[in-house]
């Protein structure tokens, strides 16, 4: 995935308000820019450090920058969970994601479940059963090589693997979980235990029940997004 232009540089200042952050550019003017995650971004805020934005064609916008990635230590995260299912989109098009490949038709958010609600991307194929796939952006790794999600107590997050879980019992159907972590110092997916506990139970749970969990590397850059290679998921 590339972006519309090469993202600006400056340095984190602070984030506040969840959705808004305080950047110093390299010529030293203090911009604030729109924050695209619900999460924590634990691991992912220290002050000082570097980010990068966009810059929206828009001028009627409030806030005409968007934090993309943050630098942490040498690396680069992708912090703007939009992105996510963007990046799934284009590697289903392209069928880079061996694992759900072969599907004629990829819709995005389309309303499913008895609570009604969208799934990131639904898979169908007059050859196959149809096939539920939900996203998960991944951001936080508080220990080499581990990637955690969730970043916060999450009953969203919850709720979406209950409903992952009904499709296949209820309905026979294929449920796929996918965690897109956007660092390239990422090997393996865990569970985040500590951070949700409750996520971490329901998920072991779901796995025994036929719904299936992948994870792929996305390497931040400058100019764009690169999907790389699937990396583990463990659940000790």
């Amino acid at each position: 995935m590339n972006y519309a232009e090469s993202l600006s540089e400056g340095r984190l200042l602070r984030r506040y308000q969840r959705f808004l952050a305080d950047i110093e550019l390299g010529d030293g003017e203090v911009i604030t820019a729109h924050v695209p995650n619900t999460g924590s971004m634990l691991g992912c805020l220290e002050l000082g450090q570097g980010a990068r934005l966009s810059r929206a064609r828009d001028t009627t916008r409030r806030c005409p920058y968007t934090l993309e990635q943050i630098q942490v230590g040498k690396v680069w995260v992708g912090v703007n969970t939009h992105r996510a299912n963007a990046l799934v989109g284009e590697a289903l098009k392209r069928g880079a994601i061996e694992e759900v490949s072969g599907y004629a038709s990829h819709r995005p958010e389309v309303s499913y479940g008895q609570q009604r609600s969208r799934i990131d991307w639904l898979l169908e194929d007059q050859n196959s059963p149809v096939c539920y796939l939900e996203v998960k952006s991944v951001t936080t790794s508080l220990e080499p090589g581990i990637g955690l999600f969730p970043d916060a107590v999450s009953q969203r997050a919850l709720k979406h693997l209950g409903e992952l879980r009904d499709c296949v019992v209820q309905e026979g159907a294929r449920s796929v979980l996918l965690f897109c972590v956007q660092r390239a110092d990422v090997h393996v997916v865990h569970p985040a235990d500590a951070i949700d506990p409750a996520y971490g139970r329901l998920l072991r749970e779901v796995m025994r029940e036929g719904v299936e969990v992948l994870a792929y590397g996305v390497e931040p850059t400058r100019t764009g997004l690169l999907w790389g290679p699937r990396i583990g998921v463990h659940c000790p």
